[in-house]
């Protein structure tokens, strides 16, 4: 689009179907990459990955000639798809419905990516529920617990 300029950057969180794990480490560069290739083919730049055995959070700068919910659906829809075809697991691999979205400025872009790649030593001191409710709070978003991932207690 001529004369539109932006400056979007997003955080997005989404977590496998059932808070199993499913994704491993022997396979979670191989992903890492194939969503990288989604986020890109969609005209998006991603900043930064980090697969969990059991959620994703990327960093993407974000251009305004696709919506955010639509962005995702691909991401998850694609990599569901991938991560079958690999028959990477027993059964058959979905991502949990919904996602989170969160926005920051250019100021803080080196802070979040590394935030979103350190993620496997982050997970040794906090768990996801309380990490992602942090989130939920520090961005002052309002929520009803019922829609909520499901979260291993």
């Amino acid at each position: 689009m001529a004369n539109t300029y932006t400056q979007i950057y997003l955080q997005i969180v989404f977590v496998v179907k059932g808070r199993q794990n499913l994704i491993s480490e022997n396979n979670r560069e191989e992903l890492q990459k194939f969503i990288s290739g989604i986020v890109q083919n969609r005209g998006q730049k991603l900043i930064a990955i980090y697969c969990m055995p059991d959620h994703t959070h990327l960093l993407v700068g974000f251009k305004p000639s696709i919506s955010i919910s639509d962005l995702v659906r691909d991401i998850k829809a694609g990599s569901s798809k991938f991560i079958n075809e690999q028959n990477w697991i027993q059964g058959k691999f979905n991502w949990q419905e919904g996602f989170g979205a969160f926005s920051y400025g250019h100021w803080d872009l080196d802070k979040v990516a590394k935030y979103v790649l350190n993620q496997k030593e982050h997970h040794t001191k906090k768990r996801f529920k309380e990490e992602y409710l942090e989130l939920l709070k520090e961005f002052d978003i309002s929520y009803d617990q019922k829609y909520l991932f499901d979260f291993e207690e």
